[in-house]
C-alpha cells in the first residue's frame, strides 16, 4: 500500500465507524408512532411524537379542551374522548384506573 493510502485510510477510518455508530444509535432511538381514535374523528390518527414528547403527552393535549397550536391529526379541532390505540388495530384499548374504576385509554408508549 502507497503511502498516501495509509495516510488517507488513518484519517478516515475512525470517522467512518464514528459515522456508523452515530447512525446505529439514531435508529434505534427513534420514536415510534402513537395512534389515537375518536367516534368525531374518521379514522385513525398516527402520530410520531417529537424529540422529548410521549404519546400520553400528545394524548393529553387532544383531550384538554383548551389545546391550541398543534397539527395533530391534520390539525383537527376535537378536543375531548380521545383514546390511544393500537397503530396496528385501530382499535380503542381501555384500562382501569385505580381511582373509582374509570375506563380510560392506556397512555403508555406502544
Amino acid at each position: 500500500m502507497s503511502d498516501n493510502r495509509r495516510i488517507v485510510v488513518r484519517w478516515l477510518a475512525p470517522g467512518a465507524a464514528l459515522l456508523i455508530v452515530a447512525g446505529v444509535g439514531r435508529t434505534a432511538d427513534a420514536p415510534k408512532p402513537c395512534c389515537f381514535a375518536n367516534d368525531r374523528f374518521a379514522g385513525v390518527c398516527e402520530v410520531v411524537p417529537e424529540q422529548e414528547e410521549t404519546c400520553s403527552d400528545v394524548l393529553n393535549y387532544l383531550n384538554n379542551p383548551a389545546s391550541t397550536g398543534r397539527t395533530y391529526c391534520g390539525s383537527t379541532t376535537v378536543r375531548g374522548g380521545w383514546s390511544m390505540v393500537k397503530c396496528s388495530e385501530g382499535t380503542p384499548t381501555p384500562t382501569t384506573e385505580p381511582s373509582g374504576g374509570k375506563t380510560t385509554a392506556v397512555a403508555d408508549r406502544w
